[in-house]
């Protein structure tokens, strides 16, 4: 099969090394254009464009990836599929319907489950107990095409959105060898329609959804914690200054005093600092005050003035 590749982030990578290694042929990766980063704002590429830039794959950067000159583009590559993973821009119809096949999309959920861009972190967030990929036929619609192919895993409950998305990205890559084959051997392979009473949404993330509020129960606090690694990242305030939270445990409420919801009950030895909620207390065990590198709790409380009765929020 002739293949063009769309895709951005680390998601797409261990698919776009999968297809690169398989017999299939990598006509073209079209990838975000490069980006200013970090304190410098140097210009840094997207990964997949590293890994396609030295596998010798040309490489396509559109600001437009659906303008009259992008189409002129993938028109004249002739593919039979295009693979959309993690790209970052909406394909409008007249590309979508350019390749001799169609069009499909790997999309980090088991849809119609998690329908957007944060599936992975909506997912923990909610406390989901599983997750899962799908590979679907694209429309101009998001994520509302017809399913190709559909594998679940469980969410351990260690897991953050790191590792949830290392794991969905490698499962991903697996499915998506799977049914670029079936499309190979079978060009009528039948589909299944999306339910649509059973869409649920993964919205882009804003910096205010990190903020922990308190009076949460504990556990929803945790689920905030483990979902939003590393952006935007979970955080309360100390002495007007920010303090993202990085890691958490819930720890029962058995042996602690009555507090206010944000109010250090404790602070442990090799436990972490002891927070009151709207449940049981929850112990922050590593942290990061901002402008200052991560820390464990042990750490942070040699460094700076905090105590049993300080408020946090």
């Amino acid at each position: 099969m002739n293949i063009v590749f769309f895709g951005t982030s680390e998601f797409a990578m261990p698919a776009l090394e999968r297809l690169i290694d398989s017999k299939h042929e990598m006509l073209a990766v079209v990838t975000q254009p490069d980006r200013k980063k970090g304190r410098s704002l140097k210009l840094s590429p997207p990964p997949v464009k590293v890994l396609a830039m030295t596998k010798g794959i040309p490489v396509y950067q559109p600001l437009d990836a659906s303008s009259a000159e992008s189409a002129g583009y993938l028109s004249g590559l002739r593919a039979d599929l295009f693979v959309v993973i993690s790209f970052g821009q909406i394909l409008k119809d007249k590309i979508l319907s350019i390749p001799k096949l169609y069009p499909i999309n790997l999309h980090g959920s088991c849809l119609p489950k998690y329908r957007g861009a944060a599936p992975t972190n909506w997912a923990i967030i909610n406390d989901e107990k599983s997750s899962g990929v799908t590979v679907i036929k694209m429309n101009e619609r998001m994520d509302e095409g017809d399913i190709i192919l559909k594998r679940e895993i469980n969410i351990d409950d260690e897991d953050t959105n790191i590792t949830l998305t290392e794991k969905l990205s490698e499962l991903g890559a697996k499915a998506l060898l799977e049914a670029i084959d079936s499309i190979e051997k079978d060009k009528n392979l039948t589909f299944t329609k999306q339910d649509a009473g059973e869409a649920t949404y993964a919205p882009k993330l804003k910096k205010e959804d990190g903020l922990i509020n308190w009076r949460d129960k504990a556990v929803v606090i945790h689920n905030k914690v483990r979902g939003l690694i590393p952006w935007p990242g979970a955080y309360t305030h100390y002495e007007g200054k920010v303090i993202k939270v990085l890691k958490t445990e819930i720890c029962g409420a058995q042996a602690f005093r009555e507090a206010a919801p944000g109010e250090v009950i404790d602070i442990l030895k090799d436990k972490g600092i002891i927070v009151c909620t709207g449940s049981e207390p929850i112990a922050i065990t590593h942290l990061q005050l901002e402008g200052k590198i991560a820390m464990d709790a042990d750490s942070f409380v040699r460094g700076h003035k905090i105590a049993k009765g300080c408020p946090l929020g």
